[in-house]
């Protein structure tokens, strides 16, 4: 199996503080890659570096067979899409505007404007002020702006946010879908268990910036038939259960 991402010593410290160690990513072509960890274990700095958002103090990138690099790197983001932290738009301005302002940065057809809406299901909302957008909405024009482009890879940090029950279904099969549909390769980052359980085939658990875990899901479940996924987690993060 090819491998979309593979990082190697992946290490980003500051001020002598390691945010993330030694980090060896292995994200197969065509699957849903759950990255799992605590809050403040290392998820977004991983992402963000994978993004060029962030240099790494150590160690190697490629995506796609490709060291990113200062000669690859604008190469390389054109096929990558991302959601991470909270989406933000212009709340003057249309759903649809918002997108259309990407689109043009872009420089991808505008019919995908359509596309995505319809994958996100705010097709019947495109015309709507983002301003009016309750959070969930927003959540889903965010991924909308990460589809534009139709990626090879696709990075969403905790994209089930801001989402109410039904929202968080349906997000869930949205990225189920997207290897089968699209071909696309998805990494999905979350602190909660339960999302990577049901979205996720290959699973990465960090915790104090080092990989735990790697592996697929069903593996993992069979680390210790005698405990539950949530005990499995807890003793490989050191975390305390909860009384």
């Amino acid at each position: 199996m090819n491998e979309m991402v593979r990082t190697t010593n992946l290490t980003k410290r500051y001020k002598g503080a390691a945010a993330v160690s030694g980090l060896d990513l292995r994200v197969n072509e065509g699957r849903v890659y759950g990255f799992l960890g605590p809050n403040g274990a290392g998820k977004t700095t991983t992402l963000k570096m994978l993004l060029s958002l962030i240099r790494p103090t150590e160690g190697e990138i490629e995506i796609m067979g490709q060291r990113m690099d200062g000669k690859n790197r604008v190469k390389i983001l054109r096929d990558i899409g991302s959601l991470i932290e909270s989406p933000s738009f212009y709340g003057h301005l249309t759903g649809e505007e918002n997108l259309r302002i990407l689109q043009t940065l872009l420089d991808v057809p505008k019919e995908n404007i359509h596309k995505v809406l319809q994958i996100v299901r705010l097709d019947g909302q495109g015309g709507k002020k983002a301003a009016a957008y309750s959070l969930g909405m927003k959540q889903r024009l965010g991924l909308a702006g990460a589809l534009l482009s139709f990626p090879k890879l696709l990075i969403l940090d905790e994209p089930t946010n801001g989402l109410d029950p039904s929202g968080i279904q349906e997000m869930r099969e949205l990225i189920r879908s997207l290897p089968r549909q699209y071909g696309m390769t998805v990494i999905v980052s979350s602190h909660l268990l339960s999302e990577i359980d049901q979205m996720a085939e290959d699973v990465g658990i960090i915790a104090n910036g080092q990989m735990k875990y790697q592996g697929t899901l069903d593996d993992l479940h069979s680390i210790d038939r005698s405990k539950s996924l949530e005990e499995i987690f807890l003793d490989l993060t050191g975390r305390e259960r909860s009384l």
